[in-house]
């Protein structure tokens, strides 16, 4: 039983169907050419054979001579090379008169059957030469040509001489003998021409499942070298080894997330534990009872958020939700999302503005617009210090409309700046006294993204940051059903975790 298996994967395996596929395509060529120049050898004898009837012909027409009905063939008989052409001539001879009446035929020329008077006086008819293929009794093949004859007294007769195809069907045999008796050995060399190269060309394949089965957990900056051949294998590599590189990056991101997740779901339900108990033990009036509920409600209501924003972004993720397309103002979205944001600015000290270039519409999915600016507002709202300032500013380009937001906060370090849009991903140390999961801008990547935009990024440390989003006032039909995204905006008061 393990033999068979054995020998079922040796068939199953992939240098095994390449070189039985490669092999089969051989055997097929070689066959195909092998009938192809056969065909091509029988079209060079046949054409042989006709050119030595035509200069035949014209001998013919050198020696013989038509007497009252009679054929002459006038010679050298001491000539031995004429008396040889002659007789040769004479083998597969006949002469008719102009209505088709056979006047003399040779002997073997009657074993195949003489011709029609039809056929006769329908190739005096053409005046081209006439051919014909006949077989006699013994199944040898003729090649007949003839044509018209005129003697002396311009008299007009049906000449046809004849010339065996037996040479031409015997070297046909024999090429076609040889060749496939060579045929075993060409496919033998073939194939294991193709195994060799098989192998070869897989060794990289089987290096590429070799690195992979050693890749864990633990051993993610495992790579393959490159081979710097240029060909598909290496592009094949230069794929696993960013693949892997991702990976790395999401297991750091995931243990990341899994630390930032149990602090932020543990504080909460910690918090809600010990009221609850505090109350059940030392709460003796209903308004402390009525106090500790509310305060575990709230609690609750945190927990409740960070759950479902985490839960948004993976339905965002799946394409579970659709966008709802209709014409807006641009311009007013924005201006009414920075009204809602007044009041925060104002308890953060920081000035807030808009400057807004009149009615800017574009198609787009007013929610999800709503959160993206929501989004970005909070942001800068969050991370930039007292004394500061934030601007949102609204450009029409014709087919585009442009949406900044720039703020006089804490700035993104340069080595950050590629990673804010990830998901959970959060900027070290950008300010201690806010938190939040890293999914905040993550939201803004995708609804950009779905809307047929592209957003940018400019910051610098201790001078600010400016988002740049743009957006196409109608969309194209290849983001006219784009990934789903998320609900309504949450209201300023409690804005989405951001990066």
């Amino acid at each position: 039983m393990c033999t068979l298996l054995r020998k079922l994967g040796f068939v199953r395996g992939l240098r095994f169907r390449l070189t039985l596929t490669n092999s089969v395509f051989l055997i097929g060529l070689l066959v195909a050419m092998g009938f192809f120049f056969r065909g091509i050898l029988s079209r060079i004898l046949d054409n042989q054979v006709r050119d030595v009837l035509n200069e035949e012909w014209g001998a013919v027409k050198g020696y013989l001579v038509i007497h009252k009905r009679k054929p002459d063939w006038r010679y050298d008989r001491e000539d031995e090379e004429e008396a040889f052409i002659v007789q040769r001539l004479q083998r597969v001879f006949l002469l008719a008169d102009a209505k088709g009446s056979i006047i003399t035929s040779s002997q073997l020329y009657d074993d195949f059957g003489v011709i029609s008077r039809e056929e006769i006086v329908k190739a005096l008819a053409s005046r081209e030469p006439f051919w014909l293929l006949r077989t006699a009794s013994d199944g040898e093949q003729f090649q007949i040509r003839g044509g018209a004859f005129v003697d002396d007294n311009d008299q007009t007769y049906f000449v046809a001489i004849g010339r065996t195809l037996g040479y031409n069907a015997t070297t046909l045999n024999q090429f076609t003998k040889d060749y496939f008796l060579l045929l075993p050995l060409l496919i033998l060399s073939g194939s294991l021409l193709g195994w060799f190269v098989a192998v070869r060309a897989l060794r990289p394949v089987n290096e590429l499942a070799q690195t992979a089965e050693r890749i864990t957990g633990a051993n993610l900056n495992l790579r393959i070298p490159p081979r710097h051949s240029g060909d598909e294998l290496d592009n094949l590599i230069s794929t696993f080894n960013k693949m892997v590189e991702r990976l790395e990056n999401s297991f750091i991101m995931t243990r990341q997330f899994n630390t930032d997740v149990s602090h932020e779901l543990r504080t909460p339900l910690t918090a809600i534990r010990g009221q609850l108990e505090v109350a059940l033990f030392t709460a003796t009036r209903a308004e402390q009872y009525r106090e500790a509920m509310i305060n575990a409600l709230e609690d609750v209501d945190r927990l409740s958020q960070t759950v479902k924003a985490m839960l948004l972004l993976s339905q965002a993720e799946s394409g579970q939700l659709a966008l709802q397309r209709s014409s807006l103002d641009f311009s007013a979205v924005v201006e009414d999302i920075v009204d809602q944001f007044q009041i925060p600015a104002e308890a953060a000290e920081l000035h807030l503005s808009c400057d807004l270039p009149g009615p800017a519409r574009i198609e787009a999915d007013r929610v999800q617009i709503e959160r993206m600016i929501s989004n970005l507002l909070s942001n800068a709202v969050k991370y930039t210090p007292k004394g500061g300032s934030v601007t949102a500013r609204v450009r029409a380009n014709g087919s585009t409309v442009v949406f900044e937001v720039e703020d006089t906060g804490v700035g993104i370090s340069p080595s950050h700046l590629p990673h804010i849009f990830d998901r959970l991903y959060r900027v070290p140390g950008a300010s201690k006294e806010v938190q939040g999961l890293g999914l905040g801008l993550s939201f803004v990547a995708w609804i950009v993204k779905a809307h047929g935009g592209s957003i940018d990024v400019d910051s610098h440390p201790g001078a600010g940051t400016r988002f740049t989003i743009t957006l196409p006032v109608t969309p194209s039909p290849a983001t006219a059903a784009a990934p789903p995204l998320l609900e309504p905006a949450p209201a300023p008061s409690a804005p989405a975790a951001q990066s």
